[in-house]
């Protein structure tokens, strides 16, 4: 899907892990990898990594604004970052936005980003007070396009609504959960609406936090990472998946990961997938998921799985 947002390889390097579990030498090297794939997209968010104990977020951004500082490839590549889950509903009035977003600015040694995104919905507030308030943020000039992330189908319709009637920026892409074992949080009627009004979905958890790669199957495989706790229900749910996934592994010499992005890249309303590394070697891997084409009857097998 074509937007001003959107560039190179078909792939949203995720950011979450710089800083957190790829420190500078390996995010460094995550990055140069992506580059020189031809990735241009990279997404992050000022609350990366506050979750982590002595961090306050903003870890990612303070490393990703080293790497441009030392590459020179700011210019070259399109920027995300998120604001709106460090705190509450206050994050979203107006002059917080500008204070967010100018933090963010300074963390990442730029003066532009080419997405904004509003990270949650907060729906005690009017949605018309949250456009205003990143539409106010895309007056700046600093802002070249706004995402919502985690918005339902009806807020959005409202959203869209609401920044034609007040003549603002509207927001032109979403971000939710959406993969081959969490389909709910992208449903029909998102994809109906993304796909009728040109909004491209770039979709996070695009590999169920690993578990699409296919190396947690036991009890005994979730202690492999710091992600592993969160997938205990998977292993039951999304056995079948892999059991399907395995197949095709073996019928298009593909690894589980890339299988699983080249799926989401054909899904409808979809602009690129989100999936992060913490080595060159994984990014590599992931880069490849471009060049794969699952046939139709592939394709169709791994969405009745789901």
């Amino acid at each position: 899907m074509t937007h001003p947002a959107i560039a190179g390889l078909p792939l949203v390097l995720g950011g979450n892990v710089f800083g957190m579990t790829a420190d500078q030498d390996a995010s460094f090297a995550v990055l140069d990898a992506f580059y020189a794939a031809g990735g241009r997209m990279i997404d992050t968010a000022d609350v990366y990594s506050a979750w982590v104990p002595g961090h306050k977020g903003g870890e990612s951004e303070t490393m990703l604004g080293k790497w441009f500082a030392a590459s020179g490839k700011r210019a070259d590549m399109k920027l995300h970052t998120k604001t709106g889950m460090l705190g509450g509903k206050e994050l979203y009035e107006p002059a917080r936005v500008l204070a967010s977003l100018d933090a963010s600015l300074e963390r990442m040694q730029t003066d532009y980003v080419d997405l904004y995104y509003a990270h949650r919905d907060y729906e005690e507030l009017a949605m018309a007070d949250i456009v205003a308030a990143f539409g106010g943020a895309a007056k700046t000039g600093k802002v070249r396009a706004l995402g919502a992330s985690n918005f339902n189908a009806a807020r959005l319709t409202e959203a869209l609504a609401a920044a034609d009637a007040q003549g603002v920026m509207a927001f032109s892409v979403l971000q939710n959960e959406y993969n081959l074992v969490a389909r709910a949080a992208y449903g029909p009627d998102l994809q109906a609406l993304c796909t009728s009004r040109g909004i491209a979905m770039l979709p996070f958890f695009g590999l169920a936090s690993g578990f699409l790669t296919g190396k947690y199957r036991t009890e005994a495989d979730l202690g492999k990472s710091m992600r592993g706790a969160r997938m205990g229900d998977l292993l039951t749910k999304g056995a079948p998946m892999l059991a399907v996934m395995d197949d095709v592994v073996r019928e298009t010499g593909a690894t589980h990961a890339q299988i699983a992005l080249a799926w989401l890249r054909v899904q409808p309303g979809i602009g690129a997938p989100i999936a992060s590394a913490t080595s060159a070697g994984q990014l590599r891997e992931l880069a490849g998921a471009a060049d794969l084409v699952l046939t139709e009857e592939q394709l169709a097998r791994l969405s009745a799985a789901g």
